[in-house]
């Protein structure tokens, strides 16, 4: 099992930046309770001024753990392409002072300043989110999540599936390279479907047999449903002042908006 427990595999995101950061000395338990404690306060506030400020420390956290500026926004571009709709339609259907109509629909600024207010909190959380633990080893995440007394098969799942999900995507690959060796040509017609199910199926096929030939390596080498974690976690000074200068921010910016 040295592949789980030891293995050196790539950050959680591939814009982690290089090892040794600003970031990379922390605990990484503090980092996880960091971006919980900082995707709830950024969510419960109202004020604008507010969020503006709180993606800009979600901004300051991104240069501190040296994720790539270009692909990082690039991923923030991905995300808000989900509620792009969402934050669009909000004007709309909002009751309030009009600003504009729209075949029929008045759009209303309180409606606006909803969307705006979603949009910065969704991009303040999770750029908060891949600077504190995107940036973490897979291995490394999953210590933490045990240490922090999480499920033990969700951290087991959590530590398996980052593994194995490279092992699936390479099966993947040369599935479609013996279909092109075969003078596959995707197009629309029902050929191309029934291959497409034909490719799905082998790998739903060839994953089961994987997982039952790695549990019995596993069990050859003694698992018996638990995984042993040998790194040792200890919080240190550089922590305590983290923790405090991290608290302190959030604290503050709960106090500005019950004072508003």
């Amino acid at each position: 099992m040295g592949h789980v427990l030891g293995a050196e595999r790539p950050a959680l995101s591939d814009t982690a930046g290089p090892q040794r950061t600003l970031l990379a000395g922390v605990d990484p338990r503090s980092r996880i309770l960091a971006a919980i404690a900082f995707s709830i306060v950024i969510v419960a506030l109202e004020d604008m001024s507010l969020l503006c400020i709180g993606l800009a420390a979600a901004m300051a956290l991104m240069l501190a753990a040296r994720l790539p500026v270009a692909a990082t926004l690039k991923r923030m571009a991905a995300m808000d392409s989900f509620i792009v709709f969402l934050i669009a339609m909000l004007p709309f259907t909002v009751p309030g002072e009009p600003i504009f109509t729209l075949f029929g629909f008045a759009a209303s600024w309180e409606g606006l300043w909803q969307a705006v207010a979603i949009a910065l909190k969704a991009n303040a959380v999770i750029l908060a989110l891949m600077a504190l633990v995107g940036s973490m080893e897979p291995v490394t995440l999953g210590h933490a999540l045990s240490r922090l007394k999480m499920p033990e098969g969700l951290v087991h799942l959590l530590m398996f599936t980052v593994r194995y999900i490279d092992v699936l995507h390479q099966e993947y690959q040369r599935l479609r390279l013996a279909m092109k060796a075969r003078g596959f040509q995707p197009a629309t017609n029902h050929h191309t479907l029934r291959s497409l199910g034909y490719l799905l199926g082998m790998m739903l096929v060839r994953a089961i047999e994987r997982s039952e030939r790695v549990l019995a390596a596993m069990k050859c080498r003694g698992f018996t449903g638990r995984i042993p974690l040998l790194d040792e976690l200890a919080f240190s000074g550089r922590d305590l002042l983290f923790a405090a200068g991290f608290t302190a921010f959030l604290g503050a910016l709960v106090a500005l908006q019950l004072s508003l």
